[in-house]
């Protein structure tokens, strides 16, 4: 009976992705899971048994972090290789932990790899993968879980984080609103935690949702994970990760930074009546500035996209925050399609206006 409540609900998480094959020196895409039907459910307590030893490792290239039309790969190994193993890929789904859906088009071979060419807002998801070899088969059990999200160029509604910053002290009060054109409330706050669960804002230990903002009265480090948005028919968008630290956070942009902007980045202790701390700031592990209480990086570009974190002598350091940056193009072509959308609406204004004036010209005096 469970199985089929579960099918039920797997609608909400169908990632549709495309495994890329070599067949002859040449690359194929054959299609992911879609609304044609589910390949199967399993649940993780049906992982394969036999030798303990060998484990499915799932690793994601280039990052889990990515914008709409980045590429991006999954990679599965079992003791660092993945010699002889051929693999199964699934997605959890969203309303049963340790249930996990496999993927249409989750056929063997591939060297352990599955590409998305051009990511979509629908490939965020929870992903696992498990191997198999020998006849009769030996399966590992399910490989760590790895989420993926993607940040839309121009989605539908914006996650607002108050206050603005990735990196949040514990004990604070925090706030997340979906704010759309049209001020809807009928967006959830959702959130996937770094210990695996998924879960609505109301289910948070100390959270609350009113319309469509989610309130946090008190942080703690469990709270740490991706949040986002998701709309009454369970379509998802806008993540963004969160993370609740003691000490010393590295504050940074919530969201992408523009090609040409200015980044400014500061280093934040939890006890001091200082605004901020003379502290170094690295970049992917290299140390980039030193004892400076704030680092601004002026013209950014895409070679400045990575992991950032901040480091106090005595204090302590943060934890990474992923910077990413947004083409300057793809800004310019979110004003036009916003400026586009409200154009019907300024015509009318303009119809309007234009007959009232007519009007008052014929009405005699």
């Amino acid at each position: 009976m469970l199985r089929e409540v579960c099918a039920a609900h797997t609608h909400k998480m169908a990632v549709a992705i495309t495994r890329s094959t070599e067949d002859n020196g040449k690359t194929s895409e054959t299609p992911g899971l879609g609304s044609a039907g589910i390949a199967g459910l399993e649940g993780a307590g049906t992982a394969g048994l036999g030798m303990q030893d060998h484990r499915a490792v799932l690793s994601v290239s280039p990052q889990k972090w990515l914008t709409e039309g980045d590429p991006v790969t999954l990679i599965c190994e079992v003791n660092g290789s993945s010699t002889g193993w051929t693999f199964s890929w699934f997605t959890e789904t969203a309303d049963y932990r340790d249930f996990f859906q496999l993927l249409s088009d989750s056929s063997r071979g591939a060297g352990g790899k599955y590409t998305v060419s051009s990511a979509d807002l629908n490939h965020t998801g929870v992903y696992v993968c498990r191997a198999e070899k020998g006849k009769p088969a030996y399966k590992t059990g399910y490989s760590n879980r790895q989420l993926l999200w993607i940040t839309g160029v121009s989605p539908p509604v914006s996650l607002i984080i108050s206050p603005s910053r990735t990196q949040h002290f514990t004990s604070d009060s925090l706030s997340l609103s979906c704010e759309d054109q049209s001020n809807s409330d009928g967006w959830t706050v959702r959130r996937y935690t770094d210990s695996g669960r998924l879960e609505d804002c109301s289910s948070f230990l100390q959270g609350s949702q009113t319309g469509s903002t989610c309130t946090i009265r008190y942080t703690v480090p469990s709270d740490t994970g991706v949040y986002w948005c998701q709309s009454e028919s369970g379509e998802n968008y806008h993540p963004v990760n969160i993370t609740v630290h003691f000490g010393v956070i590295l504050e940074s942009p919530v969201h992408p930074v523009t090609e040409g902007d200015n980044l400014t980045l500061r280093c934040l202790y939890q006890h001091t009546t200082l605004s901020n701390l003379s502290a170094d700031f690295y970049k992917d592990g290299s140390l980039i500035q030193n004892q400076t209480t704030e680092m601004i990086i002026p013209t950014v570009s895409k070679s400045h996209e990575g992991f950032y974190y901040c480091k106090h002598p005595e204090r302590g350091e943060s934890p990474k925050s992923w910077i990413s940056v947004r083409d300057s193009q793809i800004s310019v072509l979110h004003i036009l399609s916003s400026a586009l959308a409200a154009c019907p609406y300024l015509i009318v204004t303009v119809v309007l206006i234009y007959k009232c004036f007519r009007m008052r010209r014929k009405t005699p005096e």
